[in-house]
């Protein structure tokens, strides 16, 4: 009764939406190989992405957050800028180090998972480690001065701390990885986007919809949509765990008795 106030062109605009949706249903029921295969890629690049950021991030912000040094607030600056920067000069960036003429090219990385995985972990390093160190500095306020009348230095009082507000720093690899697997400018060009190689979810949809394959455009866009909610849960379970856990006082674990036990 709807489409009877709906021109042709609309009713077929309906017809199409419609018909892409239960294709795509379909497609994600029968985990269609092509389908499986891509979002497998995906998952594998921002997974080593996501972990090679953590370590380098986790440690550098931690370190932030504590130490003082001349200049401190240039760095952070800085760190605050690499935040805004657009992933598609994150990988124009990765692709000029990576060409043949570039000062990496002879690895051979270009339009590889390699090149990919070091593009994520660059455009996620930053949020790791300004997320990190904004953690660290929070909690640093309230006992660093009692780690280091105890004779800490910077990095024991970072490692201390950073081990106090584990489960804040799980949600900030939660978030690092939410945000590599969505990432698409970066990877498509130092990926190339290649069929059965390169191709994720994100390449894969901007590529399928200007190609008018909807219907793998949308399951692939259903999926990511449903990693992201999954992601989004995560992070609300382990905020809500901490807040359980906030009964305890945060410093009794810096106390020296917690450190002596």
């Amino acid at each position: 009764m709807f489409r009877e106030f709906l021109s042709p062109y609309d009713t077929a605009l309906m017809s199409t939406f419609s018909d892409s949706v239960v294709t795509a249903v379909a497609l994600i029921q029968d985990a269609d190989p092509a389908l499986l295969a891509i979002v497998g890629r995906s998952l594998y690049v921002s997974a080593w992405a996501t972990v090679l950021a953590l370590l380098a991030g986790l440690a550098l912000g931690a370190w932030l957050g504590v130490a003082r040094f001349p200049g401190r607030g240039v760095v952070l600056m800085v760190l605050n800028t690499l935040l805004a920067v657009p992933s598609v000069v994150v990988g124009l960036v990765v692709y000029l180090l990576l060409s043949r003429t570039g000062p990496l090219g002879h690895l051979g990385w270009l339009f590889s998972f390699k090149a990919m995985v070091l593009a994520q972990t660059l455009l996620v390093l930053p949020v790791v480690t300004a997320l990190t160190r904004q953690v660290i500095e929070d909690v640093a306020s309230q006992h660093g001065e009692q780690l280091q009348a105890m004779g800490a230095g910077p990095w024991l009082r970072a490692v201390l701390l950073a081990w106090d507000e584990r489960l804040a720093l799980l949600t900030v690899a939660i978030a690092s990885f939410g945000r590599a697997i969505a990432e698409v400018g970066a990877v498509m060009i130092v990926g190339g986007n290649i069929d059965g190689f390169t191709r994720v979810m994100t390449t894969a949809i901007a590529l399928e919809t200007s190609k008018g394959d909807l219907p793998l455009a949308l399951a692939l866009g259903l999926i990511l949509l449903g990693v992201v909610l999954l992601l989004n849960a995560m992070v609300g379970l382990v905020r809500r765990w901490s807040r359980a856990r906030a009964g305890q006082p945060s410093a009794q674990a810096l106390s020296p008795e917690g450190l002596h036990a």
